[in-house]
């Protein structure tokens, strides 16, 4: 599903080298979880992979399926079937929720050659989607994500998540601002959509989150390398050790 071979990444605007010579594999229906300390480059990577324009590659390759992303622009990407969720998700003023998920379903369906979705085709997905998350529908009539809470941006993504069907999912620290009740509906939004043909990637700074969605395997990032992978124990190791002994081995 997804191969980084040497990946290095810096900030556009500063030159400053954030990802150095990354090297990661996701295989299909896999779920990884990517842990390690501030500063380490992990938002930086989902950013890379969602093509953001203020982070620049300078060596290396990201292969999606086989094929190189690194020419596409975010829209290109998006429409392929890789989706990110964001740890602080943006507020637009004035653009209905509901609006907007029928923008992004049919901009989607548009790049695959389907038609429209029609308006009771549309609401019976949305409805049936948000009472999976337990989201007030209210909610879909309001400006997405202004005045939400964490844990209902949270849902908000979720859904869009459910609606779009990606077939690469990265999530940046989904858990970032979440009580323990919606950490579980928004897990168990993400469980709901493993498959053999879908992939996960969970970026996460707390081993809490991967209690709810169990990962096949972990990979512990520093100075913008992976510098140990493992199973999910590794997780259950940081959470009781701490960096400090992976990073000293690694060194």
């Amino acid at each position: 599903m997804l191969e980084i071979k040497n990946l290095h990444a810096r900030v556009a605007e500063t030159g400053v080298e954030i990802i150095r010579g990354l090297n990661l594999t996701v295989k299909d229906g896999e779920v990884a979880a990517i842990m390690g300390p501030n500063g380490s480059g992990k938002s930086t990577l989902s950013y890379v992979l969602a093509g953001r324009e203020d982070y620049e590659v300078t060596e290396g390759e990201i292969l999606y399926n086989g094929q190189s992303i690194l020419e596409m622009d975010p829209a290109e990407r998006a429409a392929s079937g890789i989706f990110l969720a964001f740890q602080y998700p943006m507020e637009i003023p004035g653009v209905a929720t509901m609006e907007f998920l029928k923008v992004a379903m049919n901009a989607q369906r548009k790049a695959r050659g389907e038609d429209p979705l029609s308006i009771p085709e549309l609401m019976k997905r949305v409805k049936h989607a948000a009472g999976e998350l337990s989201m007030d529908l209210a909610m879909l009539k309001r400006p997405l994500n202004v005045g939400f809470s964490g844990g209902e941006k949270k849902r908000a993504e979720i859904l869009q998540m459910k609606l779009l069907e990606p077939k690469l999912c990265v999530l940046d620290e989904t858990d970032s601002g979440l009580d323990i009740d919606a950490l579980k509906i928004v897990a168990d939004g993400v469980n709901q959509l493993r498959s053999p043909d879908r992939s996960i990637v969970v970026i996460t700074h707390y081993q809490r989150l991967l209690d709810y969605i169990v990962p096949d395997a972990v990979h512990v990032l520093y100075k913008g390398q992976v510098i140990k992978s493992g199973d999910k124990s590794l997780a259950y190791e940081l959470e009781e050790n701490g960096y400090a002994g992976i990073i000293e081995e690694a060194a």
